[in-house]
């Protein structure tokens, strides 16, 4: 048994370890707290900057950033220049789902057929609703992915992601199908239509890229019938 002088020194020299150990998850929550809210200012700038608030969303841009990666290995950074031919296939979409929550994935195009006159604002791309978690593979694709087809001449168009929380399950037998070998009924849709129809709210999550004609484009436009 150690004398109790003994006893006192060594607690006295372990003291800021134990300090600093007790304080260890404080400052990693600290940290993890301070990477959200400089996520979430980086959204609501990038959607401001690149003026998807007021063309798509009236207000309320998303808090925090949806992943959005490609198998060419690129990936949405709010507001990159990518090309349609590194993103023509469906990309890994993951966002930090609740559990048991159900959630809606919308990419649209505000900018068809250009930014200067969008007379078929917006072009959607892909729309999948009740998403158990952020496992789109289980969700119900309403709109099948078409990746970027910006027509020629028509400089950066914006493709938008945006996730919303659902209080329920989606049914839209008016909307229907819609394949990916057809342009039928892309045009002229409205996210924040559907967001107030279905009572979806503000969206939690976002991102964006931007994109421009390249020659994977007629390849595209082949593939739509067009």
């Amino acid at each position: 048994m150690l004398p109790s002088w003994m006893v006192v020194l060594v607690t006295r020299s372990l003291l800021p370890a134990l300090f600093f150990a007790s304080r260890a998850p404080f400052a990693v929550t600290t940290t993890a707290s301070r990477v959200q809210r400089g996520l979430a200012t980086m959204a609501a700038e990038a959607f401001t900057k690149h003026e998807v608030v007021p063309d798509v969303l009236a207000s309320n841009p998303p808090s925090k950033v949806v992943s959005v990666k490609f198998n060419s290995g690129v990936e949405a950074n709010l507001g990159n220049v990518l090309t349609p031919t590194l993103v023509k296939d469906a990309p890994e979409v993951k966002w930090d789902a609740e559990p048991g929550a159900l959630y809606t994935l919308i990419k649209t195009d505000p900018d068809a057929p250009s930014r200067k006159e969008p007379t078929y604002r917006e072009w959607h791309h892909w729309l999948v609703v009740n998403i158990p978690g952020n496992d789109i593979s289980k969700g119900d694709t309403l709109s099948e992915y078409v990746g970027a087809g910006p027509p020629p001449n028509t400089g950066l168009h914006r493709y938008v992601y945006l996730i919303y929380k659902q209080s329920g399950r989606i049914e839209d037998a008016e909307h229907g199908h819609l394949t990916n070998t057809s342009g039928d009924k892309r045009g002229g849709w409205k996210a924040a239509a559907f967001v107030e129809k279905h009572g979806l709210g503000t969206p939690v999550f976002g991102n964006l890229f931007q994109a421009e004609y390249d020659d994977y484009v007629p390849i595209l436009y082949k593939q739509l019938g067009a």
